[in-house]
This record gives structure tokens, sequence and C-alpha cells, in this order.
């Protein structure tokens, strides 16, 4: 099983040497990685240049923002599953992408996530919070759940029938998509209950409380754009159910 990853940057010199040592260092034979640049101008492709031996395929041009580099490494992998390790995010330990693949290939299930720990900027190893998940149930949707999108992996044949990433939604597009992908079209989903993902504080949806409230208000066009319906509480849960990240406990 050939699994892609796909990591999206923009003037990312400052982090993105840790996220392909990370790649490097990952014990799964078959891992396509392709890097997607919005003309850096601060030598991140000098960077990546230095990482030819992992490095599949790169780019760097002008893009609309996150989500349209995603789409645009969606249509260059060929693998047989997508995922997806941003910029400023590095893996938890060199086994992550090969307990991905075990997961698809005893279960035969159509996506895969776990968990995540938010870490601080300047210390990956600082932890700041933790997002940890829960089994696969479509019903968790209506009470504010979400798979953590940085450790979502999902088989690349999906995207070429249900379509990849709305641009049309600035925050919330990765959110959209899995009401798309794991509630409309009902595709089964497995919880790797480990952490899969460190990621640097500092994601775009949670920066200000403006940019949360339109992160809200994207949510609530996402569940319209499916045809679903959420519960009378849905849009006020998803936010809270944050909390709960700073309580989790130690592994």
């Amino acid at each position: 099983m050939k699994i892609s990853v796909i990591t999206s940057a923009y003037n990312s010199a400052e982090t993105i040497g840790d996220t392909l040592d990370s790649v490097r260092q990952q014990d799964y034979p078959s891992i396509e990685y392709i890097v997607v640049d919005g003309a850096s101008s601060d030598g991140t492709m000098d960077i990546v240049a230095e990482y030819d031996d992992i490095v599949s395929l790169s780019i760097s041009e002008p893009d609309s923002g996150i989500y349209d580099a995603l789409n645009k490494g969606i249509a260059l992998a060929t693998g047989d599953v997508v995922g997806f390790l941003h910029s400023d995010d590095l893996f938890a330990d060199l086994g992550v992408v090969s307990k991905i693949a075990r997961a698809f290939q005893s279960s035969g299930t159509d996506a895969v996530y776990g968990d995540l720990d938010y870490v601080e900027r300047a210390d990956p190893n600082q932890i700041h919070r933790k997002w940890r998940s829960k089994p696969f149930d479509p019903a968790l949707f209506y009470k504010g759940w979400m798979p953590a999108h940085p450790t979502f992996y999902l088989k690349r044949a999906h995207y070429e029938t249900f379509g990849g990433y709305d641009t049309s939604f600035r925050q919330s597009a990765d959110y959209e998509l899995m009401l798309r992908m794991l509630l409309k079209q009902k595709l089964n989903a497995v919880y790797i209950p480990e952490l899969l993902v460190k990621m640097r504080v500092g994601g775009a949806s949670n920066v200000t409380l403006g940019n949360r409230w339109n992160a809200n208000q994207e949510d609530a066009r996402a569940w319209k754009k499916n045809g679903l319906k959420p519960g009378l509480l849905t849009r006020f849960l998803k936010p809270l159910s944050k909390i709960g990240q700073f309580l989790a406990p130690s592994p």
C-alpha cells in the first residue's frame, strides 16, 4: 500500500526542517511525499531541496490558501491513501505511517485518524494541550465532534469520487470535507488510539475570537451545503469540546 503524504508550505523556513526530518525518519517503505509551496520567499524551497532523497515531487507557485494547496497535492498524489503533514507539524514517532498502513490493511476501512498534541512553537517537546479522540461513530458529529484533521488519512479514490476541499470555506473546509465523507457519504473510519502528530500552536481558525466566530459560521454552512441538519447545540458544542483538550490525561 502506497501512502501519499502532502505538506503545504508558505514561508516555512523556520519549521519545515523538523517536518521533513520526521518524514525522513519514518520506517514505512512506501511513502510518496509531496511538498506544495505557495511561492515562498524565505528559503523554504532551498531547505526542501536538501531532502530530495524523500521528496517525491515538489511545486512552488502562488495559491489561494492552504485548502487550495491541499487540493493541488491531492491532484498530484498517486498513493492508495492520502494524508497531510503541515509545514509546522511533525510525526510523533518513526512508526506513525506504518501504524496508519496497518489500520487500513487490517480493517479495509475508508479512513483512519488518531490523536494529536498541540505543542509549543519553539519546543515541540513542550505540550500545550492534547486532542484525544474517540472510536468512530457518525452520531458524534451532532455533538460537535470531528477527527483531528492533521491525523486524518483517506483513500484517494474517495477524493476522486466525492471531491476535495471546498475552497469557498476559508477556515472550515476540513470540517466540511469530513461531514461530507463520513456523515453524508457514510464512509467508514477507524480510530488509532495513539499519538500520531505534533502540531505547533497557532492554527488559523483559532487565533482570535473573531476567527473562531467566522469558523463557527462556516461550520453551520458546512451542514447546510451537505443537506444535513445539525442538532440544536452542535455549533456551540464544537468549540466547547476543545476545553477537554486542556484536561486530557497523559498517556
